[in-house]
């Protein structure tokens, strides 16, 4: 099984030396460079499209925008994320429609041992986000590993 594979399901796996992951890395950092960049909402939204899981219809990111992989990040129609974002989607992070995220909110996928020894192999699991449709993730939201949060929902801070 590919670490990639392995990751996706929730298994544990090593991310820093994988030739397959460290080239999706890349990828997202070097299309969210250029997202970020970008003055016109028209070719950011065609950066986007270029490397995010799913984009539906009508969605609108502020830059700036951090993914680890972004691949693994699917958004329905009309998803909106305010400025700061940062998602790392070591697993997948599915965001319903009509979900508006604020600034600085963060959707963390990984999760690190405990115990230092295990940890400084640098080995590491990760668990799904979910969140529903027509919800608010009000600014500097952290969402952690395995969270689902279900449709109409406003989490304040």
């Amino acid at each position: 099984m590919r670490e990639y594979e392995k990751m996706i399901a929730g298994l544990d796996y090593y991310p820093m030396n994988d030739e397959e992951l460290v080239e999706l890395r890349r990828i997202s950092l070097e299309k969210t460079r250029e997202f970020n960049a970008e003055p016109d909402a028209d070719k950011r939204e065609a950066i986007l499209k270029s490397f995010l899981g799913k984009m539906g219809k009508g969605c609108y990111i502020t830059p700036s925008l951090f993914c680890d992989y972004g691949c693994n990040l699917e958004l329905d129609d009309n998803v909106y994320f305010n400025a700061n974002c940062v998602v790392l989607d070591c697993a997948k992070v599915k965001i319903g429609e009509n979900t508006f995220v604020g600034p600085n909110t963060q959707f963390y996928t990984p999760i690190h041992p405990l115990d230092y020894k295990t940890r400084n192999t640098f080995i590491e699991s990760a668990k799904p986000i979910t969140v529903g449709k027509n919800c608010w993730l009000g600014g500097s939201v952290v969402v952690l590993p395995g969270v689902t949060i279900g449709d109409g929902c406003v989490i304040g801070a």
